[in-house]
């Protein structure tokens, strides 16, 4: 699947494969029914339990399933807050200053030494709670000294070990369209085929051939962008009256399965998350992102992969926004909430395009 850009193409080791998603290409672009494989279990859920809610309902005097669950709210929040788990984040490298042939981090020397991990005792704080700072993952001042291609180099060797952790290096003037665009759209939502078992019709059942057949859908995942403080400042003092600094804020990217979204809201787990840090933008022009995608969510690597390279085909609109065309329509018609324009077979079509 080639990229126009090449952004986020670090997004992609040179052994990494999405030949499992692509098998599903063809078959997928003719199907018409698309369907909200999650949202219909949510409906599943809230009918198997109706008859009950009701029943208990009546027995502690409400009038009905709405009036118990305003009774209950204050535990359910409680309950719901409990549930919630911090995403693992990988940990800081270890202080590094022999070179060492078998290790596959950078040899020690003037320009590529190994950026030393803070303290234990004194962890960097990132002033956004949950969010870990880039000092976390490397010495921001050595890595200043190094040119653009170690640091690339340096930044993914920093996150090789995790088999669940994403990363690349975006150019600042990509970051700054694709948050641009961002900003007036920090929410919608993107396809990822999945392959399901649906009833076979009349015709097709036979003593030879099963009850069900394969067909593949779209499996519906939300996204949401979030704005926060940065979490250092300008690494050198202004050189100009004029010097406006770019490490204005950090940022994330959550994506949920659209069916958690809608049973639990704000509570929902997400299955993946990337932070950009813009601590080097201003000296390098770079910005690095990194993210985590949490085991057994029903998300693989290659799967968030696909959704984060999409992510950008949709937000990014080229220098001039000629390149927006349809898919800066669809997100236009999907922030001012327009049911009528927005149809999700249109969209499933132009991330087949991609």
């Amino acid at each position: 699947m080639a990229l126009r850009s090449p952004a986020i193409r670090n997004l992609l080791g040179p052994h990494t494969s999405i030949s499992p998603l692509r098998q599903f290409q063809r078959r997928w672009a003719q199907v018409h029914d698309v369907r909200f494989v999650a949202t219909h279990q949510l409906n599943n859920v809230v009918e198997r339990y109706k008859d009950k809610l009701s029943q208990k309902a009546k027995q502690e005097g409400h009038s009905s399933i709405a009036s118990l669950k305003e009774a209950y709210q204050d535990k359910i929040q409680s309950v719901r807050a409990a549930d919630a788990v911090e995403t693992p984040h990988p940990e800081p490298l270890s202080t590094s200053s022999q070179s060492n042939p078998g290790n596959p981090r950078p040899a020690s020397s003037s320009s590529t030494s190994q950026p030393e991990s803070h303290h234990a005792s004194s962890p960097p704080k990132s002033s956004a709670p949950g969010i870990k700072p880039l000092s976390a993952y490397l010495d921001i001042p050595k890595i200043l000294t190094l040119p653009q291609k170690e640091i690339e180099t340096l930044w993914r060797l920093r996150h090789a070990p995790n088999p669940n952790s994403v990363c690349a290096t975006i150019p600042l003037e990509t970051y700054n369209r694709l948050v641009s665009t961002a900003r007036q759209n920090p929410q919608f939502i993107l396809p990822l085929p999945r392959e399901i078992e649906t009833p076979a019709s009349d015709g097709e059942r036979s003593a030879d051939n099963p009850p069900t057949k394969s067909s593949i859908a779209a499996e519906i995942h939300f996204l949401q962008w979030g704005f926060h403080p940065p979490s250092s400042t300008p690494t050198s003092p202004p050189t100009s009256p004029d010097f406006r600094t770019q490490n204005t804020h950090t940022s994330t990217v959550i994506f949920t399965h659209l069916g958690a979204y809608k049973l639990h809201g704000a509570y929902a787990q997400p299955h993946t998350i990337i932070t950009h840090h813009l601590d080097l933008a201003d000296e390098k022009g770079l910005v690095l992102m990194n993210g985590t995608v949490v085991p057994d969510k029903g998300v693989s690597l290659d799967e968030a992969k696909l959704l984060i390279m999409w992510l950008q085909r949709f937000y990014d609109w080229g220098v001039d926004g000629s390149e927006g065309g349809k898919k800066g329509e669809m997100l236009r018609m999907f922030s001012r909430g327009d049911v009528a324009g927005f149809k999700v077979e249109d969209l499933v079509e132009e991330v087949e395009r991609i």
